[in-house]
């Protein structure tokens, strides 16, 4: 995968890979989709390995100003695959350990993504699915859209992804989710923080392409800066050496070449060089 995906620029491409689809537009917009509709989108170790690829070019790729998360099909994703769980239960631990870290560096490698991410949700969103969703910074669902964090339904729990869900929705939520199994709907998820907004499943591709139009408006080393912001101020105390850091980070965008332009495009009253299609 990662060998085919060289010299993005701002030329349209496409790459088709089975069961993942990597495409990026001409404005530098990555979309990656999960393809296998017959099988509701459940993944396992070769669908794994494929969006770890994917999610790794993505971020090594200047050019990729953001990525769109989505699915083919009725369903965003299922979760596990039920051959790849059959294949699991016959590991043993250590077969088992190795497997399980390659979806933790798969959801990892989505999570540290410095463009920003968007999840595109529709249909149902089980077990793993819940964990891609998490990972992304923003999350936009179709209102018939269904979530479940079903492993425990099976005699297993939702280790893997647990980081990234907790910190999506927060322990006391989670809790009760990861006991319980239940399904939740789209109006619950974003009450609880899992999605952010939740429309007609005929809007979504329409919201979708409005978070992306606000964020092509914006600076794509300031966005990069600003999701690192938010991750180094979370897992940091509020303190002196806190302070210090933040007051840094901004003295230091202020001067680079970025934030000359556009702090001078604002004082100039004209459009940032960012901003394609648009004249300065």
């Amino acid at each position: 995968m990662a060998s085919v995906m060289t010299n993005v620029s701002t030329v349209e491409q496409s790459y088709m890979t089975g069961a993942v689809e990597c495409h990026v537009d001409a404005r530098g917009v990555a979309t990656v989709r999960l393809n296998r509709p017959e099988k509701h989108n459940a993944f396992g170790d070769e669908m794994i390995a494929l969006l770890t690829d994917c999610f790794r070019f993505v971020a090594a790729e200047n050019s990729v100003r953001a990525l769109i998360l989505a699915s083919n099909g009725k369903s965003f994703s299922a979760g596990g695959d039920l051959a790849w769980m059959q294949r699991m239960a016959d590991y043993d631990h250590a077969a088992n350990l190795a497997d399980a870290q390659k979806l933790a560096e798969m959801l990892y490698a989505l999570r540290t993504i410095p463009q920003p991410t968007i999840a595109r949700v529709q249909g149902s969103a089980f077990g793993g699915a819940v964990g891609l969703i998490s990972c992304c910074d923003i999350a936009i669902a179709a209102n018939r859209s269904r979530f479940a964090l079903t492993e425990v339904r099976i005699g297993l729990i939702p280790a893997t992804i647990a980081p990234h869900v907790i910190d999506a929705i927060g322990p006391r939520w989670a809790r009760r989710l990861f006991q319980t199994g239940e399904r939740i709907d789209a109006e619950r998820a974003e009450q609880i923080h899992l999605i952010h907004e939740v429309c007609d499943e005929e809007d979504l591709d329409e919201r979708v392409e409005l978070i992306v139009g606000e964020l092509m408006k914006n600076g794509p080393l300031a966005m990069r800066a600003a999701k690192k912001l938010v991750h180094d101020v979370t897992a940091s105390e509020l303190n002196e050496s806190l302070l210090a850091d933040t007051s840094e980070r901004i003295a230091s965008i202020r001067v680079s070449k970025e934030g000359q332009e556009g702090l001078n495009s604002f004082l100039q009253k004209r459009t940032p060089s960012w901003i394609q299609g648009e004249s300065s």
